[in-house]
């Protein structure tokens, strides 16, 4: 019990310096910045998935969480964070390391994930392109979350961290209690291995926004019991603790949801297509 207390409380405590610097950030270019250098981001976005995609495969969960509260904010694209999204790889390549895995699959697991949010982000971009959004300034954020920005940057971007590190906080020990609960070896007995099913439900167990998920994920292919299209549909929608900062921080709750509904689609259709490479 205080093993998985200490766990959730060290997983939390590596996502305070994103946060932290993310929040900063956004209340400069709301506050000095002004409105100039936040449509001149956005206007430079058209490049935005090419570079999360690229950013988010170093193995931490802090990028994504970053992510999204740039996206509540508006400061980057809808196919830049899922780019971010997909190509993060959390802890799947500190295991496959110490695992010994061999360079080639961990090139092949890097090289799709990468692929994925490139695609997939240019692809919703693309498609969102003409279409007017409703743009939710930072400073309405902070409103709803009554951070008191008047008080200063560094002092709002603090408490703008400390209320989304302790919301974190509670649900990793949920999750973890979870997924303690079921043991892997309980996770080894299901249908990982069987076509298609293999890839929904390993897509459904990605979108567990704890870190866990990514280890139960690549040590149930490590151990055999998951196929390559399995795991990386498990892979494709873990986004560490991404989506849980996304729906504590973007007030549109519909938005939400179809965001997490596109990401589990693109993720298993990802997985579908995974299993279909030879050698795998």
């Amino acid at each position: 019990m205080w093993d998985i207390i200490l766990d959730s409380v060290l997983d939390t405590a590596k996502l305070l310096p994103f946060l932290l610097l993310t929040y900063i950030a956004m209340e400069y270019l709301e506050h000095r910045a002004g409105a100039a250098t936040v449509g001149l981001v956005r206007r430079a976005g058209k490049w935005g998935p090419a570079i999360g995609a690229a950013a988010g495969v170093v193995p931490q969960c802090g990028f994504s969480a970053a992510a999204s509260g740039l996206y509540a904010g508006r400061v980057i694209s809808l196919g830049t964070l899922l780019a971010i999204f997909l190509s993060t790889s959390d802890e799947m390549l500190p295991i496959l390391v110490s695992a010994h895995a061999s360079p080639l699959l961990i090139g092949r697991i890097l090289g799709f994930k990468v692929a994925a949010g490139l695609v997939a982000g240019f692809c919703v971009d693309l498609c969102r392109r003409g279409k007017t959004e409703e743009r939710e300034h930072i400073h309405e954020l902070c409103e709803h979350d009554h951070c008191g920005c008047e008080k200063g940057i560094v002092k709002s971007a603090l408490l703008h961290t400390a209320q989304i590190a302790l919301f974190i906080l509670f649900i990793n020990i949920v999750l973890n209690l979870l997924l303690a609960w079921a043991g892997p070896e309980n996770l080894s007995r299901w249908i990982w291995n069987k076509p298609v099913a293999g890839q929904l439900l390993s897509g459904a167990l990605g979108l567990i926004p704890n870190c866990a998920s990514s280890v139960a994920i690549t040590q149930l292919y490590l151990e055999g019991a998951m196929h390559f299209g399995a795991m990386i549909s498990g892979l494709l929608a873990n986004t560490g603790v991404g989506l849980l900062v996304l729906c504590r921080v973007n007030r549109h709750r519909g938005e939400n949801l179809r965001i997490i509904g596109l990401l589990y689609g693109i993720s298993v259709a990802g997985g579908l297509l995974a299993g279909l490479l030879p050698g795998v």
